[in-house]
């Protein structure tokens, strides 16, 4: 870990049920279950760690129930771990363990410290109001208040994500799916966060749309110099936006590295089977 970090999370783990040595023991990839049967107890992630520096974007990669949501959700404090640290150094210089924050502190740091990319964009907008209404949202709950300097960086944001302003006041329920993640995107990076996590950010486009948000999203993070964590199952879109990766199942991180590293020569089992997949 150097001095650039932004983001450091320690032994997380998160257990849905009783703890115990028992229920840790008994479950993971070499049992084929997070789920401990005698008391039901589900371990959602155990033993996790992740660095993510300035400038980089880390890869968490799993399929459906690996792990992995679990693990975004408590870095973004929607969910309080059983255990472990989740560190952010803000904008400031300072840092804060997330983990240990009240539900208002967590909510306060989402405004001005991080933002999420949903893999529905249904998620993370109001189809009710326009593409520039979206971003000032954002911007207002920062504590904005003119609207001539929230128009102009509402119209900057959307024009970087490559929405045309003739859009700017047009209803977002009225834009494709692709243009709505732009949105997204554009409502994401509104407060200069230092962490932006994306979810599965290309699932449900079609290939075509899929490539573009993929390399417009790549290019922002190389222009910003922001840190980033993508979540997928889709091996393929962690090789497009990642230079390091983590590869999780049943609750367990089963090898990490650097991606391009781990795509042409994954180890675990598991990751070769994800790998073939992307490949096919």
């Amino acid at each position: 870990m150097t001095a650039e970090w932004v983001l450091s999370v320690r032994g997380l783990g998160k257990v849905f049920g009783p703890v115990s040595d028992e229920v840790i023991a008994g479950t993971g990839p070499e049992h084929g279950s997070a789920k401990y049967g005698p008391t039901g107890s589900v371990v959602a992630a155990w033993g996790v760690n992740l660095d993510v520096a300035a400038g980089e974007a880390l890869g968490v990669i799993g399929e459906s129930g690996s792990g992995k949501s679990t693990v975004m959700r408590c870095v973004v404090g929607d969910l309080e771990p059983t255990v472990g640290s989740v560190v952010l150094r803000r904008s400031d210089g300072s840092t804060v363990d997330i983990a240990a924050l009240d539900p208002a502190a967590r909510r306060a740091l989402r405004i001005h410290d991080m933002a999420i990319v949903h893999q529905n964009p249904v998620d993370g907008l109001d189809l009710r109001i326009t593409a520039g209404g979206n971003v000032a949202d954002r911007l207002t709950a920062a504590g904005w208040r003119s609207f001539g300097e929230i128009r102009t960086r509402a119209a900057e944001l959307l024009d970087r994500t490559e929405v045309p302003l003739v859009r700017m006041d047009d209803l977002v329920r009225d834009f494709s799916g692709g243009m709505r993640q732009r949105v997204q995107l554009a409502k994401a990076l509104a407060n200069n966060p230092s962490l932006v996590l994306l979810d599965e950010p290309t699932t449900g486009l079609d290939a075509s749309v899929a490539a573009g948000v993929l390399d417009l999203i790549r290019s922002l993070l190389d222009d910003l110099g922001i840190a980033a964590i993508v979540v997928s199952h889709d091996f393929s879109v962690i090789e497009m936006l990642t230079t390091r990766c983590v590869v999780m199942h049943h609750g367990r991180v089963v090898e990490s590295g650097l991606t391009d590293q781990l795509f042409e020569d994954p180890h675990h089992p598991y990751s070769q089977r994800l790998v073939s997949a992307a490949r096919a």
